[in-house]
């Protein structure tokens, strides 16, 4: 790829802001982090726009992506879309910032319409993009028809926006297409998460909203965090963290608002889990610079661990009552300690039941905290398919298989979900993967 050095626009703002201020600021941050209403501006679009900033820029040509070009029109229109509907407001200090990621914007879109017009079946219907209008305007608490007049109104024309999304939804399918089989995850992957998941059950929890700017994608690390600065500015003075996640964040999370869900502790980078550890619910933090970029923080949620821990067990047992003869419990123990080698979770109920004297039993699954004091440290730390030491308790002696651990409660994922989860990462890291290459190979100057 042959980069231009002698590209140089200049973008002074003049008169109103372009996205109307959100009722009810957030107070300012402190020194580690800031109080933010993640739903602020989120009101119904029905106003037109103020007048917009003034794009000082020539009407030429400011790069070209391979034999594909993008004017100063082209520039400015993507401007006032990513500002509109990220509700950022203009100013001198940011306006850099909007013009870079709206010029990156533009050349991953030249890339991926040339891309897509090398497959004549993906066609993407004027219909679909009428769907994905609605859908925006319907996360917008509007009609279609008030949405598309909002945007115009502050001097975004429709055709373009009906052509950026007709790219968006054609590299989806295009993606999809391409890279689904490459992207499914097998049973013990998943299996592995699910694992994960229970370990780690007990373990803080946060619920968190995640912006990420890629030092790559917007300049070097200090144009990260400068950039990073201005949208903890922007979104402490109103602008929604959902659009602004939308419109600028790097990660997968992206396309839901930044919504990351549930982070465990011990999960994630130190520099972020010091952040996590440091925040209040509705907290935004200042901008967290990690190894290739600079993360922004919004703590929704936080909670000391999953509600419920579920274990299936199963047993063998020599009934005796507590009151029995020393030499009798024993007796017991050195017989279930003999047999307790060759127990297994599929053979302990037969194995029991051809024996005299020997009762088994599954006792199915239950919450570790409901089952017998005795019982508990074997449900809690044996290892799934384990058979435990003898265990006494008042009815008798007992041998315990851990035949499966899971955690419980409404917030924990089931298998699908984590399959899909898993899906989706994969899909999105071979989605970045496919736009790199295109890049690298594209012949891109700025002018």
């Amino acid at each position: 790829m042959r980069i231009s050095t002698a590209f140089a626009v200049a973008a002074l703002v003049a008169g109103s802001a372009v996205a109307q201020t959100a009722p009810g600021q957030a107070t300012a941050p402190g020194a580690a982090a800031g109080t933010l209403n993640p739903t602020a501006g989120q009101q119904p679009v029905t106003a037109p726009l103020p007048p917009q900033p003034e794009f000082k820029m020539a009407d030429g040509i400011v790069a070209t992506v391979n034999d594909q070009v993008i004017t100063g029109f082209d520039l400015r229109q993507r401007m006032l879309t990513t500002i509109a509907m990220s509700q950022v407001q203009p100013t001198e200090e940011n306006i850099p910032a909007i013009q870079q990621q709206a010029l990156q914007g533009l050349i991953e879109e030249r890339l991926q319409a040339a891309e897509i017009a090398k497959f004549e079946t993906l066609k993407i219907t004027d219909a679909e993009v009428d769907e994905e209008i609605a859908r925006m305007a319907e996360e917008a608490g509007t009609t279609p028809q008030a949405y598309v007049e909002f945007l115009t109104s502050g001097g975004i024309r429709a055709e373009n926006l009906r052509e950026q999304l007709r790219t968006e939804i054609g590299w989806r399918e295009l993606v999809g297409g391409r890279f689904n089989s490459r992207s499914r995850v097998s049973r013990a992957q998943v299996q592995q998460a699910l694992r994960q998941v229970t370990e780690t059950a007990s373990k803080p929890q946060y619920l968190v909203g995640e912006i990420y700017l890629e030092a790559a994608r917007v300049g070097g690390q200090q144009q990260a965090m400068n950039g990073a600065e201005q949208l903890v500015q922007q979104m402490v003075q109103g602008a929604p963290f959902q659009a602004v996640a939308r419109q600028f964040s790097a990660a997968p999370s992206a396309a839901r608002g930044g919504d990351a869900g549930w982070l465990v502790q011990g999960t994630v980078q130190p520099e972020l889990q010091a952040a996590l550890e440091a925040l209040e619910v509705g907290q935004l933090s200042r901008p967290i610079p990690v190894s290739g970029g600079v993360y922004i923080i919004y703590m929704r949620d936080k909670r000391s661990g999953a509600a419920t821990n579920l274990v299936s067990l199963k047993q063998a047992m020599i009934e005796l009552p507590e009151t029995a003869p020393p030499a009798d419990v024993a007796a017991a123990t050195t017989r279930l300690q003999t047999l307790r080698g060759s127990l297994t979770c599929d053979n302990i109920l037969q194995r029991t039941s051809s024996e005299a004297g020997l009762l088994g039993s599954d006792l199915g699954e239950a919450d570790v905290a409901n089952l017998a004091p005795q019982f508990q440290q074997v449900a809690r730390s044996a290892e799934i398919g384990s058979v435990s030491d003898v265990v006494r308790t008042p009815l008798g002696v007992h041998l315990v298989a851990v035949c499966g651990r899971r955690a419980g409660g409404a917030d924990v994922p089931t298998a699908r979900e984590i399959e899909g989860r898993l899906q989706n990462q994969n899909l999105a890291m071979l989605a970045r993967r496919y736009l790199r290459d295109l890049r690298a190979d594209a012949l891109i100057e700025l002018k």
